[in-house]
């Protein structure tokens, strides 16, 4: 599986910029929805956000994801490309008359990769190196070293049986799970290349392909979101299945999960255009989020970075919805700015930012206007 590259290739010399991988401390704790499952009273007002179109792929862009620290984020297309933009540059960029040192006009883009043969499905990063990985239709997992200027191609690859639909990192880095079309995740050990299944997973059908799947902020548990409509919770060491919540949207597919900062909750969507939290320890629904119509496209559900507030996508207006993440009242609806329907929401980790991908082939930044 391993190819060309020894592992002592991750002990990466350069880093852009220094201090890549030390996480800032949140904005505000997590919202605790334990305390208040029977909250009433009023909701927050999300705040008003500036938006800029960043940049374009040749086809549809598919997939968003954000470094750790909030400091880069990247895209991946339906072209087989990868772009990788500093935010730093993007927030210089949607300045009045921004110009970088020379003069010229500031681009945010600092690398593109191309090295899939198939469209990109999703991207992760390593929470402590400058690697960036993706997932492909071509069945592969792709490793870039984006601290090297001129690396256009992948320095290690997994090669998988299946279409490789979600990626995650364990919070170490010393592992990653892949969600295929194979009902059940793939975990592979960085270091070795091997692959583990789950030695008790639980009869999945065939209709079982993983939408996404998702570690939680320690790695002691990751979650799946399946084609059969079933949010799934495993074990991040035995790699057991200890929860599944069958009909989670009902007969609709489970587009998205990932888990709240404090791993006591699981956010999901689904085709039957629903937002849902449920309780970890339970399998119980706490939160049902409604409003926002979603039954074509593999859209997701995230929190914003202070987990106060949900966001997803309304295919037919072709709108941004936003909910109080604790009344679950609907609190904003604003146009996508996206020609036709946008395909991937991801918020910053560590700030009031984030992007949208869309059928438009463009890729948009929005930030909270101060």
């Amino acid at each position: 599986m391993l190819r060309g590259v020894p592992s002592s290739a991750f002990d990466l010399g350069t880093s852009i910029p220094s201090g890549y991988g030390s996480i800032p401390a949140p904005r505000t704790a997590a919202v605790d929805f334990g305390a208040v499952q029977e909250t009433k009273g009023s909701s927050k007002s999300f705040p008003k956000h500036e938006t800029r179109h960043l940049s374009e792929h040749k086809n549809i862009a598919r997939c968003a994801r954000f470094s750790p620290d909030g400091k880069f984020v990247a895209t991946g297309s339906s072209d087989t490309s990868i772009k990788l933009f500093e935010v730093a540059k993007i927030k210089q960029m949607m300045l009045p008359d921004a110009r970088d040192a020379r003069d010229g006009p500031v681009r945010p883009v600092i690398r593109t990769f191309y090295d899939h043969l198939q469209p990109i499905n999703d991207l992760d990063f390593h929470p402590q190196n400058t690697v960036l990985i993706s997932g492909s239709k071509d069945n592969t997992i792709k490793f870039f070293d984006f601290s090297k200027m001129t690396a256009k191609r992948a320095f290690r690859v997994i090669q998988d049986t299946h279409n490789v639909r979600s990626v995650s990192f364990h919070p170490s880095g010393d592992f990653l799970l892949a969600g295929t079309d194979h009902p059940i995740p793939h975990l592979y050990d960085i270091n070795t290349f091997q692959c583990y299944l789950s030695a008790n997973a639980p009869e999945i059908n065939d209709n079982g392909a993983i939408n996404q799947v998702r570690y939680s902020a320690t790695g002691g548990m990751y979650v799946t979101a399946s084609k059969d409509g079933t949010i799934r919770l495993w074990d991040g060491v035995t790699a057991n299945c200890v929860r599944s919540i069958a009909g989670a949207h009902g007969t609709a597919e489970a587009t998205s999960a990932n888990f709240t900062k404090d791993q006591r909750f699981v956010l999901s969507s689904g085709k039957d255009s629903t937002v849902k939290l449920w309780e970890v320890g339970t399998g119980k629904l706490v939160k049902q989020y409604l409003g926002a119509t979603h039954t074509q496209l593999r859209c997701q559900a995230v929190f914003n970075d202070t987990e106060e507030f949900v966001l997803s996508i309304d295919e037919p207006t072709n709108e941004i919805v936003i909910w109080d993440a604790l009344t679950a009242e609907k609190v904003a609806k604003w146009p996508s700015n996206h020609i036709g329907a946008f395909r991937w929401l991801e918020h910053s980790p560590t700030e009031a930012a984030y992007v949208t991908c869309g059928t438009d082939r463009s890729i948009r930044f929005w930030k909270e206007s101060l």
